[in-house]
């Protein structure tokens, strides 16, 4: 009679013990070995693997070095243009497979540089670059960025409008408004977050880019992951620890603000 009682309250399921360990064990595997590198860019030694004490002595120095600081440029120019770029192409790229096409054939070719190898991706850009005569550098970089950071901004603007509600179009339209004035003042601003959310992801994944970068730039204007890569072949020092921990801290802020953003996606309705 018990459990046709509607008052009855349900029994709690008892977690096995050990459940979870091994969800702590991959944390630990994943995020140990990231937390010691911000751990010793903070150590005093020059030694990485002898603690003598905190101190911020290699941020300064890190700051100070010419190589690393060019780097920095060439990647925030690269990042910066390949964002406008992607932002750009994706969204009007997410509008018409949104409102034009039917099927998931051309969607996914649309997203289908995102989850291609990006050795792949490179050696293919690096081919068609020397098939069209065109000089590698700042530029070349901006555009191999930009294809696959089209991909990921298509995806969240794609994912926007499924949230849209097409009345509002109708609305416009039945007003008198044309299709630019509706898609400038109806359905752009209605796409705002997803679109933010998708340059800032198309940011930080064009910031932390190496593959990409290294088949497509020339020696002279190496992006700042190559530059690391060229000091870490002969050994980590404290100014790539510094490095590493400014490039992390600077990767989850703008993860966290894209998926805060993308959260409004399902927040309108």
């Amino acid at each position: 009679m018990r459990e046709l009682d509607p008052d009855a309250r349900p029994r709690a399921v008892r977690r096995p013990r050990g459940i979870l360990v091994p969800l702590w064990l991959g944390y630990v595997f994943l995020y140990l070995p990231i937390l010691v590198v911000v751990i010793m860019s903070f150590n005093d030694s020059e030694n990485l693997f002898v603690w003598r004490g905190f101190s911020l002595r290699w941020y300064p120095e890190l700051f100070a070095d010419e190589k690393i600081m060019q780097g920095l440029v060439n990647t925030l120019i690269v990042a910066t243009g390949a964002t406008a770029i992607a932002t750009v192409l994706g969204t009007l790229l997410a509008y018409g497979i949104h409102h034009f096409t039917r099927g998931g054939l051309i969607r996914a070719f649309a997203i289908a540089p995102a989850i291609l190898p990006d050795l792949l991706l490179g050696i293919g850009l690096l081919t068609f670059f020397s098939l069209l005569s065109f000089s590698l550098g700042l530029q070349s970089v901006i555009l191999a960025h930009a294809v696959f950071a089209t991909a990921f901004v298509t995806a969240i603007v794609l994912a926007r409008m499924a949230n849209l509600d097409p009345s509002l179009e109708e609305a416009s339209r039945d007003l008198g408004a044309g299709p630019v004035r509706t898609f400038v003042r109806i359905t752009l601003p209605q796409l705002a977050p997803g679109i933010v959310a998708g340059a800032l992801l198309a940011f930080t994944l064009s910031i932390d880019e190496f593959v990409i970068a290294f088949f497509t730039t020339a020696p002279t204007q190496p992006t700042l992951p190559i530059v690391i890569y060229s000091m870490v072949r002969f050994g980590v020092t404290p100014e790539v620890n510094a490095l590493a921990t400014l490039l992390l801290l600077v990767s989850i802020v703008t993860v966290i603000a894209a998926q805060r953003l993308t959260r409004l996606t399902g927040s309108d309705r």
